[in-house]
């Protein structure tokens, strides 16, 4: 992975996860305590895990610390969504933090897709 898109897709995970920090602190202090850990853990995992792929031990490695980065931005999703069909957040919140969170998922799947082509053409994409 070359250093520009190292660095955007970690600078963009770490700029979602405050986001993700701020929106729990907002459900706090709405007394919503059960939702709010769950997307505090799953959204602000996502950069964690970028973090460790960059310092992965092997392309393979690698790969695997971005696959689940981006499960755990999928799951991130589902919270999110989760919070706005039962009114915790405004659509406007939902909007910023969801568009984040699926240009998040994006860039990781381009990534990593673009990795398995590159060094193991002849595993199949799944």
């Amino acid at each position: 992975m070359n250093e520009e898109k190292q660095n955007i897709i970690l600078t963009k995970s770490y700029a979602f996860a405050l986001d993700i920090i701020n929106l729990y602190k907002f459900l706090i202090d709405k007394k919503e305590f059960v939702m709010s850990k769950q997307i505090m853990r799953c959204g602000t995992s996502i950069g964690a895990n970028i973090h460790e792929g960059v310092a992965s031990e092997s392309k393979k490695d690698f790969i695997h610390k971005l696959s689940i980065a981006s499960k755990e931005a999928k799951e991130t999703s589902y919270w999110l969504h989760l919070l706005k069909d039962s009114d915790y957040t405004t659509i406007d919140q939902f909007d910023q933090l969801n568009n984040s969170c699926t240009e998040l998922i994006r860039i990781l799947n381009s990534i990593i897709i673009t990795m398995k082509q590159r060094y193991f053409p002849n595993i199949q994409n799944s």
